[in-house]
C-alpha cells in the first residue's frame, strides 16, 4: 500500500522521468473496479487531461500528485499502483486508467482491494488529502518532539498506540504497514495503551518512527511494495507479510500475526510486552 516511503520513492522518481512529457492519450479501464475511485466521471478525463504537460510530482501521507498545466492535477491514493513504461512495451490487459504521452511512453494506474485516481481542476475537494497537504511529514525536521508530543494530546488515554498512530490519519502516510517496524524497534504491543507508556518509552518511539521511515524512505520503499517502475523496494521488513514465519530477527522466538483494528500486526511477544 502507499505509505510514507512508497509516496516519497515513487514521487521523486516520477518527477525526474514525467517532467515535460504531454498527455497524448487517456484509455478508459479495461477491468472495471468496484472499489476504483474518480473525481466525477472518468469517461470525461480526456476532455481534461489531453495536451496536458506534466510540470511536477509532489508526494505526500499516502498520495502522490501529478502537477499538470492549466491548473489541472491527478492524484493517486492508498491502493492505486502507478507503473511507467516505455514506448516499446505492450499496454497491460488489465488497468484502471492508462494515460500515454507524445513520446509513446505511457502510465498504467490499477488498483489492487481499493485506491483512489482523482484528476481535477484547481483544488482536489477531499478531506484526506487536504489533511495530507497541511500536515508535517516525519521525514522533515520540524516533525520534532515537540510537534510528537501534541499528537498524544487531546485524545482518549485507553487508546492503543495502534489507533494513536496508525488511525484517523493523525499522521498522514503512517499506516498499518509502516507501523510494525517502527513498534518493534521500540519494543512497543501494538495493543500497547498510551496511558501506560512512559516519557522514556515515548522518546524511544519517536527516535525508532523517524529512524525507520527516514530508512525505508532512503532506501527506495518497503521490499513488500513497488516503485514507479515496479521494482519491489529495498528496505528489508523485519515484521511483515514477508517474515512472520521466520523467527524473531531479536530473540529468536515466535512471532504472532493476527488481526486488529481492521489489520494485520505482527508482533513478538517475548520483545514487544
Amino acid at each position: 500500500m502507499l505509505e510514507i516511503p512508497e509516496s516519497y520513492t515513487i514521487s521523486h522518481q516520477a518527477e525526474n522521468i514525467l517532467a515535460g512529457k504531454k498527455i497524448a492519450k487517456v484509455f478508459q479501464a479495461t477491468s472495471p473496479h468496484k472499489f476504483a475511485w474518480y473525481s466525477g466521471d472518468p469517461a470525461l478525463y480526456a476532455d481534461m487531461l489531453v495536451g496536458r504537460e506534466i510540470e511536477s510530482v509532489r508526494g505526500h501521507g499516502a498520495y502522490v500528485d501529478l502537477i499538470c498545466d492549466g491548473d489541472i492535477s491527478i492524484s493517486v491514493g492508498d491502493g492505486t499502483n502507478m507503473k511507467y513504461y516505455t514506448a516499446t512495451e505492450k499496454h497491460p490487459a488489465k488497468h484502471q486508467l492508462l494515460i500515454s504521452f507524445e513520446d509513446g511512453s505511457f502510465l498504467a494506474f490499477t488498483v489492487s482491494m481499493y485506491g483512489a485516481i482523482f484528476a481535477y481542476k484547481g483544488e482536489l475537494d477531499n478531506f484526506y488529502h487536504k489533511g495530507s497537504l497541511n500536515s508535517i511529514s516525519p521525514l522533515y525536521d520540524t516533525f520534532d518532539e515537540t510537534y510528537f508530543d501534541s499528537i498524544f494530546r487531546g485524545v482518549k488515554k485507553d487508546l492503543s498506540i495502534k489507533a494513536l498512530l496508525a488511525t484517523e490519519q493523525r499522521i498522514p502516510g503512517l499506516g498499518n504497514g509502516v507501523l510494525q517496524d517502527i513498534l518493534f524497534h521500540a519494543a512497543l504491543h501494538p495493543r500497547r495503551k498510551i496511558s501506560t507508556i512512559s516519557d522514556f518509552e515515548k522518546g524511544d518511539l519517536f527516535h525508532s518512527l523517524k529512524v525507520t521511515l527516514q530508512s525505508m524512505a532512503d532506501k527506495g520503499g518497503r521490499d513488500t511494495e513497488k516503485d514507479f517502475y515496479g521494482n519491489w523496494g529495498k528496505y528489508k521488513t523485519l515484521l511483515s507479510k514477508n517474515t512472520y514465519k521466520a523467527p524473531c530477527p531479536n530473540c529468536g522466538g515466535d512471532i504472532i500475526k493476527e488481526a486488529y483494528l481492521g489489520g494485520t500486526v505482527y508482533y513478538c511477544p517475548n520483545c514487544q510486552k
